[in-house]
């Protein structure tokens, strides 16, 4: 039974720009209304946020900006890989740069996907599909 107001399946976005937010939000509430998009911009209040959130109400998904505030993208995910809580949550790394060296080091720590922040409306659909692909049902 879920609760009035708890009915959402919920994605934590760490996410400082707020146009990257809102677009991402619009994209994912066309393609299935029933997630809720949580953004925190930075990475030590997502850290933090996490830390507060009980095991009957984790996200689905984790999208992370490579370049946020206080702790990148990356070093959240280093931080998450020691509390085996998060590992079975998929996890992805969002940015505007294309390096090769950020894709292999976000890769390496366990990342379902390092992508390329899209900079059309249509791409930023066709992202959100892809991304939520990698949520269980």
């Amino acid at each position: 039974m879920q609760l009035s107001g708890h009915s959402k399946r919920l994605i934590l976005l760490a996410e400082d720009d707020i146009d990257d937010q809102e677009l991402l939000e619009n994209a994912i509430e066309e393609i299935d209304p029933t997630w809720q998009l949580v953004c925190i911009p930075n990475g030590r209040k997502f850290v933090k946020y996490l830390d507060t959130m009980g095991e009957s109400n984790m996200p689905a998904l984790m999208i992370l900006d490579y370049n946020i505030p206080e702790l990148t993208g990356v070093e959240v995910v280093k931080e998450l890989n020691d509390q085996g809580r998060f590992m079975d949550i998929p996890k992805i790394i969002w940015s505007t740069s294309t390096s090769p060296v950020f894709k292999a080091k976000s890769i390496e720590l366990g990342v379902k996907d390092y992508i390329t922040k899209p900079n059309d409306l249509a791409s930023f659909l066709t992202t959100a599909r892809y991304m939520l692909s990698f949520v269980k049902e």
